[in-house]
């Protein structure tokens, strides 16, 4: 498992995307639209890491709801793994729960699962999978 990508939440893609092109000296190599999630994407390669910009395309998405609640900020952490199945399979014997038990689509090519703040000490993480 390797550190894949920290989720921020933003309200402007577009003010956030200037800011971080200043601060990293880059552009952004990849946006995406996950209309399903209803979110807009912004990725940085950061080193063997990423930073993901997400943007609520809907006032009714997740992204939506963390800001209305929470601010702009981090949102989740994201870990790469090899066999997002036989994780899913692991995490749950050592008492993990999971928002959604089953991967799905999203955003950079990726299958993904998020595993429920309850259980990790507060901190939204995310499971993903590049997709073959």
């Amino acid at each position: 498992m390797k550190l894949e990508h920290v989720g921020i939440a933003v309200k402007s893609l577009e003010m956030s995307d200037n800011l971080f092109s200043r601060l990293l000296g880059k552009e952004s190599y990849k946006k995406e639209s996950v209309e399903r999630e209803g979110v807009t994407t912004s990725f940085y390669k950061t080193g063997e890491s990423k930073i993901e910009l997400l943007e609520a395309s809907s006032t009714d998405s997740a992204i939506s709801k963390f800001i209305e609640k929470k601010a702009e900020g981090i949102h989740h952490l994201a870990f790469g793994v090899e066999d997002i199945l036989k994780e899913i399979a692991r995490l749950k014997k050592e008492g993990f729960q999971f928002i959604s038990e089953e991967p799905k689509e999203g955003a950079d090519n990726k299958l993904v699962v998020f595993l429920h703040p309850k259980s990790t000490n507060g901190v939204l993480v995310e499971l993903c999978q590049e997709k073959v």
